[in-house]
């Protein structure tokens, strides 16, 4: 995930992004028990063993680390 104002589609790019933002977000769905890669520069994955139970939850957490950055 990046942060940032304008579409990141370069490293320059993604290294300026807003890591203060990426931190909060990141603690805040590990608060929620999802836990992601904690760095903005490292890939997430889904498979096959996530239910979509765990899926619902994630977006849940998404949408609440989000309303939380604002």
């Amino acid at each position: 995930f990046f942060f940032s104002d304008i579409p990141v589609n370069n490293y320059s790019i993604a290294r300026n992004c807003d890591v203060d933002r990426f931190k909060s977000f990141f603690h805040s769905m590990l608060d929620s028990g999802i836990y992601l890669p904690p760095s903005p520069m490292e890939s997430s994955f889904v498979s096959t063993a996530h239910t979509s139970a765990d899926v619902e939850l994630t977006i849940d957490a998404g949408r609440l680390a989000f309303q939380l950055l604002n």
